[in-house]
């Protein structure tokens, strides 16, 4: 019966097993956002930025992280500090940066610092390692930030990083010097260029770069 079934039904019965086999380009598409989202997870450590908690970091606060909640003011302290540093110095942040401090290398590892002493990924999150718990390494990613912030994440990826490193490290007041090149370089560079403006705001003259 069913071989007299599979010759009268042809080529429809294959299509329709194909279909029940084979999912739907809709749903194919639907599921690409969430596994890409769990790859990089895994295999992208700095996202972690976006679901800090479910790193194993507690976030006392809207803005600061931290996995030792015993140095959560020391954390809240140089949060406070930075944004009070940057913001008469580059304009007001708009939005809230959200600082994880790790105070363990294990906590640094689980973000992927590696050999970094803090990473900020575009306007998502920064992490601070557990060497970087200074003002001026805080200072720097704000600054990070707040050039995401202003010029896009995508605008940014296009600036020289004389730019964005030199005014990171120049702006911060880092008291290295000199610091390992290129660095030191860079913050040479964008110091005398941002010494040369007269009219325009740095944000404007880092338009035409």
């Amino acid at each position: 019966m069913n071989g007299v079934f599979e010759a009268s039904c042809g080529q429809a019965c294959k299509l329709a097993r194909m279909q029940s086999i084979c999912p739907s380009w809709k749903v194919r598409l639907l599921t690409l956002p969430i596994i890409i989202a769990v790859a990089a997870w895994f295999f992208v450590k700095p996202v972690r930025v976006i679901l800090p908690e479910a790193a194993g970091v507690s976030c006392l606060s809207a803005s600061v992280c931290v996995d030792d909640a015993a140095r959560f003011r020391e954390a809240n302290e140089l949060y406070a500090e930075g944004l009070a540093f940057v913001t008469p110095l580059l304009e007001s942040i708009h939005g809230r940066p959200r600082v994880i401090f790790c105070a363990s290398r294990a906590c640094a590892d689980s973000f992927g610092l590696g050999a970094r002493s803090a990473v900020t990924l575009a306007t998502f999150g920064t992490v601070i390692g557990p060497g970087a718990w200074k003002p001026y390494y805080v200072r720097h990613e704000l600054i990070h930030y707040l050039q995401a912030e202003r010029l896009g994440t995508l605008g940014l990826l296009f600036k020289p990083e004389w730019f964005v490193e030199g005014m990171a490290y120049g702006l911060s007041q880092d008291p290295r010097a000199p610091l390992a090149e290129p660095f030191e370089s860079h913050r040479r560079r964008f110091l005398a260029w941002h010494a040369a403006l007269v009219k325009q705001t740095v944000w404007q003259a880092a338009e035409g770069l």
